[in-house]
């Protein structure tokens, strides 16, 4: 009885782990990527052979296979630039059809001037799309019923590719956003915590190099972290089930440029722990009780370091308001900190002079992380980064701007507001 309620408690582990396996690859991008386009392409190629007169209509499936994208605001603004450099291809192909036909010296024409026409039209990536057009277009011996047929085709593409995302509304990319920066959080304070023990003691010039080099490693951390936070801000884009989106995009971008400031600093403080190793080795960075002072202080910002990603991940007002406490009160507790070992620090100065800039340097950088994470410094910075995006939507869009004003201002108000310039 028991060999059969250990297998049961088994395959129930092994179901369970197959599960949380599947929630994970439904959020994968690779995959919600690859199933998406397969399956707009498919229904591209049924839908094609149904309507164009092309005996194998490839080019819907190329189309919708371009043009579904993870986000809807990359697959609405995929799908423009798609049917725009086969429209423009179609038209020169014609064009040239009439005029000269297919030659050596005419193919090279038709590809300059395809790919200056896809310049000019601004189809970006998919500029070589119209010389490619063009030249398929040419080729053939039926030049009017060829290029109607494939224009046919890159519509079909193009809706089936937008239905798809219209009917299967891709997924909102806050949360991978928002992991990866929590993710970015946890390993600066790692790389905190070990500089703040490797400082309590006799630290090795080799240790504290290479603290320096896991420092700048932190860049291509930054990266990743913006890619997946630019996909987070398109998948905001034109979102029917997002309010409020330009506040989360906000949010969250001004986030990550406060952790990469952190990380450039916390980079510079890296350089300095190293040449100080290098200046007093074989003796420790500090005396006893300051090392232990700096050990302190490194583990307490490394705490704020990671309350503030939370912070700025949490969209719950209830939690973002413990998140901010929480965070304010790691502040002002590494302040106290920093007060004292700058006394501390100021003492043994007095004492030994000999490294002093190095010193002076440790508490200042440590200084400016604290001023980056301080809360009163981002309600500021999130203020300027809504009124500057807000200017910039309002300058690029005039008219929808003043519609939005009087769909959103009552008519009573709007009466008053009128009479108000009569009387």
């Amino acid at each position: 009885m028991r060999e059969v309620r250990g297998a049961l408690a088994e395959v129930r582990g092994a179901w369970e782990t197959a599960g949380a396996q599947f929630v994970k690859w439904r959020r994968e991008p690779v995959v919600v990527q690859s199933v998406r386009s397969a399956a707009a392409a498919t229904i591209a190629y049924v839908v094609a052979v149904r309507l164009s007169p092309e005996p194998a209509p490839l080019t819907a499936p190329l189309t919708a296979l371009l043009v579904v994208q993870v986000t809807l605001y990359a697959t609405l603004t995929t799908g423009i630039r798609r049917v725009n450099s086969v429209l423009a291809g179609v038209i020169i192909a014609i064009g040239f059809s009439v005029l000269v036909g297919l030659t050596w010296w005419s193919l090279a024409l038709l590809i300059l001037a395809s790919l200056a026409v896809g310049h000019l039209v601004r189809v970006s990536e998919f500029v070589p799309e119209v010389a490619i057009s063009a030249m398929l277009v040419l080729g053939v011996t039926r030049v009017g019923d060829t290029a109607w047929a494939r224009v046919l085709e890159t519509l079909i593409g193009a809706v089936v590719g937008l239905g798809c995302n219209l009917l299967f509304a891709p997924p909102v990319w806050v949360g991978a956003a928002g992991e990866s920066i929590e993710d970015l959080a946890r390993r600066v304070r790692q790389l905190l915590l070990r500089m703040g023990e490797e400082a309590a003691g006799r630290t090795p010039v080799a240790h504290a190099t290479a603290r320096l080099h896991e420092a700048r490693r932190l860049d291509h951390d930054i990266v990743e972290v913006d890619a997946a936070l630019k996909q987070a801000e398109d998948s905001l884009r034109l979102n029917p089930r997002v309010r409020e989106g330009l506040l989360h995009r906000v949010v969250l971008r001004t986030g990550l440029d406060t952790l990469e400031i952190c990380t450039v600093v916390l980079r510079v403080l890296a350089r300095s722990l190293t040449d100080l190793a290098k200046a007093r080795e074989p003796e420790p960075l500090f005396e006893a009780q300051t090392g232990a002072a700096v050990e302190q202080l490194l583990s307490e910002v490394a705490d704020a370091v990671v309350s503030f990603a939370v912070l700025v991940t949490t969209d719950v007002s209830v939690s973002a308001e413990s998140a901010e406490s929480r965070l304010a009160a790691e502040l002002t507790t590494a302040a106290a900190t920093r007060d004292k070992l700058a006394g501390l620090l100021l003492e043994e100065v007095q004492r030994d002079a000999r490294q002093w800039q190095l010193h002076g340097a440790v508490l200042t950088e440590v200084n400016r992380i604290l001023d980056e994470l301080d809360t009163e410094h981002r309600s500021r910075r999130l203020l300027e980064e809504l009124d500057r995006c807000t200017r910039e939507q309002r300058e690029s869009w005039p008219r929808i701007t003043r519609l939005r004003r009087r769909l959103h201002v009552p008519r009573q108000l709007r009466r008053k507001r009128n009479r108000r310039p009569a009387s």
